[in-house]
């Protein structure tokens, strides 16, 4: 089976989660061709690719961050087709129509698949002054409306830049057989703009598409826009509010026409579902994690200090740390004894000093005696270092693993602990509940004093703690492995290739093309296929 894989800023480039799950159902799948659909999000990014299987057989990248002028006019008609196209883009933008929306998204693919690239007309004065019109229009919200001049050119060029998939030449399958058009199943690794690709392809060719969200690009959408972080200017209100606009609506559309979803957690189904995804088209597949690197730690009969707190993950506001820090000043005060190590896997340098500096007040440096060099119960660490050369190791310091957050998707900080057979204290967000599922103390987010009576029980207890480590590590063997990821997706990929969704092959008759046509090797004449000698004959005897 051919399976054209689509991402935007993530594999085969870039590090993290994004890269890793796909990395790891990629090489999980060697039975089946890969053929990579990359949207880069920077130059530096491309320079670091990640090494490939044999069964990768092509990859085609397309940035978003660079210039994409191809130097292409349209003649008065064409130009004409482009406007009625592009009003009604706008239109189901601004007004919230997604009927609109979708035509005029097809129609604009349509011209460019037949005239060229929109890079020079999607820029024009008459873009800009449809846009307006649409912004002015009755149904438009009131910051919509109130939108300026440069707000509306600054959404021109955002809005070219998402648009930019609709003139790749990814589509048509080219001589040596190569090309999205020709693939058995499109598998978008995200929502949003990585997915317009398995639209287009859906639409012209008839190729099943089958999207998965581990973080719905739509919400990480809203949550960026919130306001201007450190340093950055803050968005206008109009651009913003256009922004999101035609984001719910290409969320939508391809929750409306993907073949399959595959939320990664409930928090995410809930989500696609609020944007029209059906639950009959849908299947939640938790990620998929290496369960051996944990082992390790998980099957050793060492608990980790009986009187440490451990906390590991990106320091960063969302994860408030600073919430934690002052619960822990409450632990402290029950329990003397008590440490907090935070082993960071990545950090924001400011909020990272504003921890520090908080704990450095909360904790002033402790001495045993007058001659003992003082030392802090909190110890800000890093992943790597010598006290933790892995995130096993970090997890494994500790008897209790605690989460923080107001913000998350699915916690995979969380599902590792598990896995390291460590007791839990979450905050509720996200899909922690999911992922905890009884075996872990749960509280409410931005409440200090629940988050202390928690961990407080746990290290009083160490029974319990030891029961819900060794449920918790049961259950994330039986849920989070890279296993049972693999195995999901190519039942999926199979009851997409037996589907068959709407495509055909020569002169409109589905199937007409076997499977088999497009296998690498030899099958018109196979060793196995040659007529087996007569029985009678000389050669036979």
């Amino acid at each position: 089976m051919r399976i054209g894989l689509l991402t935007e800023g993530g594999y085969p480039y870039a590090t993290g989660e994004a890269r890793l799950w796909c990395d790891r159902l990629v090489r999980g799948l060697p039975q089946h061709e890969f053929e990579l659909y990359a949207l880069s999000r920077s130059a530096g990014q491309e320079r670091s690719r990640v090494p490939l299987p044999e069964h990768v057989t092509h990859v085609r990248t397309a940035p978003l961050w660079a210039p994409a002028d191809d130097g292409r006019t349209y003649s008065r008609r064409e130009r004409r087709r482009f406007a009625d196209c592009f009003k009604e883009l706008v239109h189901g933008i601004c007004a919230g129509a997604p009927d609109p929306f979708a035509a005029g998204l097809y129609g604009l693919a349509g011209l460019a698949r037949e005239q060229g690239g929109l890079y020079a007309a999607l820029r024009s004065e008459s873009a800009v002054r449809a846009l307006e019109a649409a912004c002015r229009a009755p149904g438009a919200s009131r910051t919509v409306q109130a939108a300026h001049v440069a707000d509306l050119l600054e959404f021109v060029d955002e809005l070219e830049c998402m648009l930019r998939p609709l003139s790749l030449d990814w589509y048509e399958e080219d001589a040596r057989g190569e090309g999205l058009g020709a693939v058995d199943v499109c598998h978008a690794a995200a929502g949003g703009v990585a997915a317009l690709p398995g639209l287009l392809v859906k639409r012209f060719f008839g190729v099943p598409l089958l999207v998965t969200e581990y973080g719905v690009q739509l919400r990480a959408h809203y949550l960026s826009h919130l306001g201007a972080g450190p340093g950055e200017e803050e968005p206008r209100p109009a651009v913003r509010a256009l922004l999101a606009a035609f984001h719910l609506r290409l969320a939508s559309e391809i929750y409306a026409r993907a073949d399959f979803l595959t939320p990664g957690n409930a928090h995410a189904r809930r989500w696609q579902e609020r944007c029209g995804a059906t639950r009959d088209r849908m299947r939640t597949v938790h990620p998929g994690m290496e369960a051996d690197r944990f082992a390790t730690v998980g099957e050793s009969a060492d608990r980790g200090d009986p009187d440490t707190l451990v906390w590991v993950g990106r320091v960063e506001p969302a994860k408030d740390l600073i919430a934690l820090l002052h619960a822990f000043a409450e632990v402290r005060r029950a329990e003397p004894r008590a440490r907090l190590r935070i082993f960071a896997t990545a950090a924001d340098p400011g909020y990272l000093a504003d921890c520090r500096a908080l704990a450095a007040q909360l904790f002033p440096d402790e001495a045993a005696d007058s001659i003992t060099v003082g030392e802090n119960p909190v110890a800000f660490e890093e992943i790597g270092g010598p006290e933790a050369p892995s995130a096993a190791e970090a997890y494994g310091a500790g008897r209790v693993v605690v989460l923080s957050s107001v913000i998350e998707g699915f916690p995979l900080t969380l599902a590792e602990a598990m896995l390291c057979g460590r007791a839990t204290v979450s905050t509720d967000v996200g899909a922690v509940r999911e992922v905890i599922g009884g075996t872990g103390l749960v509280v409410p987010p931005r409440n200090p004093r629940a988050l202390a009576e928690a961990c407080l029980s746990l290290l009083g207890d160490a029974d319990r703690a030891q029961r819900l480590g060794a449920a918790a590590r049961a259950r994330a063997l039986e849920l989070f492995t890279v296993e049972q990821n693999v195995a999901a997706f190519q039942e999926i990929y199979l009851r997409l290739l037996a589907k068959g969704s709407a495509r055909t092959d020569g002169g409109g008759i589905p199937f007409a093309r076997p499977p088999e046509a497009r296998v690498p090797g030899h099958w018109t004449s196979p060793t196995w296929a040659k007529p087996a000698p007569d029985p009678t004959s000389e050669a036979a005897v």
